[in-house]
């Protein structure tokens, strides 16, 4: 499905941005790869799921915004041998439950990641000492002419929040793999993970998780962004309706009608304060898309 002129705010966890000027909504990967099989090669492509580590700046965004979630990219099943497929628009919290019923252990972190499976896939997303590189046993992914691509970690070059996922690559799928276990023990440890978030992120505010990644502990003498950030006194900093959490000061949060530029700015504002008053340079974990209006 084509939408012309689309508003992209309300896709995004802060409710920020402008609008792009075709969005496509792709029904399967077969529908992906004959839009981009006939779309000419010259008009960017930007790829959005559920968007909750992302800033659409004001200005909106140039060319085609294609987005995958739920629909034909959400389906979430079991394979031989301990594996589960997921659709890159599948929810990581939909993929830790679907492996819990079904008695897999090894991927409940996913269930403490506020995403979709292809983001988890091109950023190598973790949390609570695993990361996707530790469960991940191929990705499929389309090119931007339409070609189908199966991948291995190798192939990904995983690092810290990061993969060497070639940028005109779309991840539509990937397979995980499990570790027997009972279907309680896995909820009960899901429970911890869902109680520590509840306790120490602002999860039911506007924000898009964690905005700096943690620095190279050798720089930083071990502290992680949210220390160096408290360090700075930035805990609760604010711009406007741009404000870094009192909560965890490593989540910025959209208070009310905080604009892009807003969180942007009080983003660089915080890694200025903090480079100025450690010498450590924090590097945005939150993705900036589009144009400044």
């Amino acid at each position: 499905m084509l939408q012309w002129d689309a508003p992209l705010a309300a896709f995004t966890w802060f409710r920020v941005g402008g609008p792009v000027g075709i969005l496509f909504l792709p029904k399967d990967a077969t529908d992906l790869q004959q839009f981009l099989a006939a779309l000419d090669p010259g008009v960017p492509v930007t790829i959005l799921g559920a968007a909750s580590n992302v800033i659409v700046r004001d200005g909106g965004i140039d060319g085609v915004v294609i987005r995958l979630l739920g629909g034909g990219f959400g389906a979430v099943s079991l394979e031989p041998g301990g594996q589960l497929r997921a659709g890159a628009g599948a929810l990581d919290a939909h993929v830790a439950k679907a492996a819990a019923k079904a008695g897999l252990g090894g991927l409940e972190f996913y269930s403490g990641i506020p995403g979709a499976i292809g983001g988890a896939v091109r950023m190598n997303a973790g949390c609570y000492g695993l990361e996707t590189k530790d469960v991940l046993i191929e990705a499929e992914a389309i090119d931007r002419a339409g070609r189908r691509h199966v991948l291995t970690p190798a192939d990904l070059g995983f690092a810290y929040r990061h993969s060497a996922l070639p940028e005109d690559f779309i991840v539509i799928a990937a397979k995980f793999q499990g570790n027997p276990d009972k279907p309680e023990a896995i909820a009960e440890r899901m429970a911890v993970i869902a109680a520590q978030r509840e306790a120490s992120q602002p999860i039911r505010e506007k924000t898009g998780g964690s905005t700096f990644k943690n620095p190279d502990p050798t720089l930083s003498g071990g502290r992680k962004a949210w220390q160096l950030i408290d360090a700075a006194g930035l805990r609760g900093a604010r711009g406007g309706d741009a404000q870094m959490s009192n909560q965890h000061c490593n989540f910025m949060i959209n208070v009310g009608t905080a604009r892009a530029a807003d969180l942007e700015e009080l983003g660089e504002q915080v890694r200025a304060a903090v480079h100025a008053k450690t010498g450590v340079m924090l590097d945005w974990e939150i993705k900036r898309l589009g144009l400044v209006s």
